[in-house]
């Protein structure tokens, strides 16, 4: 299931800053922020982009900031809650003013991108991450965004499997509920 080849890259950038830069829980031990936010910032945006240029410790803390918003959507899909999803991506995509431009780069060919406003790193992301999470809610795979059910971990995923029917952010968190509830029959036995 494809929405868009880039808008596709941007929705991964969206689930790839969040679980990168904000706190909580990763299969099934603490994370919190790093200490150096421009590193972990560009390593996030590298993970979509390989040759991402390096960002300062301040575009980090912008970027931080924009991923937290973006949680609260994947959170409130997962609540059950879209209208409160919509509702928080159409704040995003007011506030940046995001507006659409064909561009190419790379020996890419023309593809849309979203700029915000402002024109600054996080104003940029915002501006396309949530476009790119608008294009999701307004699709018939709004419910494909989630956060992990997996104990102990809260990184979100977008389920892009053809059946529509994934729990968690990752395959260690799904093979560690595996192993959990073998140990539990084996136990009970």
């Amino acid at each position: 299931m494809d929405f868009n080849s880039h808008m596709d890259t941007v929705v991964r950038v969206a689930v790839t800053l969040v679980n990168e830069l904000t706190p909580g829980e990763r299969r099934g031990r603490p994370f919190s922020l790093p200490e150096d936010g421009g590193a972990a910032a560009t390593a996030a945006l590298r993970m979509s982009y390989p040759a991402y240029r390096e960002l300062d410790a301040e575009e980090g803390a912008q970027l931080a900031a924009v991923a937290a918003r973006l949680r609260a959507v994947f959170t409130a899909v997962a609540d059950g809650d879209v209208d409160s999803a919509a509702t928080q991506v159409n704040t995003l995509l007011r506030e940046t003013q995001a507006r659409p431009l064909l561009e190419r780069h790379d020996d890419e060919p023309w593809h849309l991108h979203f700029h915000g406003s402002d024109d600054t790193t996080a104003g940029s992301w915002a501006a396309s991450c949530a476009t790119g999470l608008a294009i999701v809610l307004g699709s018939e795979f709004h419910d494909r965004l989630g956060v992990c059910t997996a104990a102990h971990c809260d990184r979100v995923y977008v389920d892009v499997s053809r059946n529509g029917t994934r729990r968690f952010c990752s395959t260690a968190c799904q093979n560690r509920v595996k192993t959990a509830a073998f140990r539990a029959r084996a136990k009970g036995d």
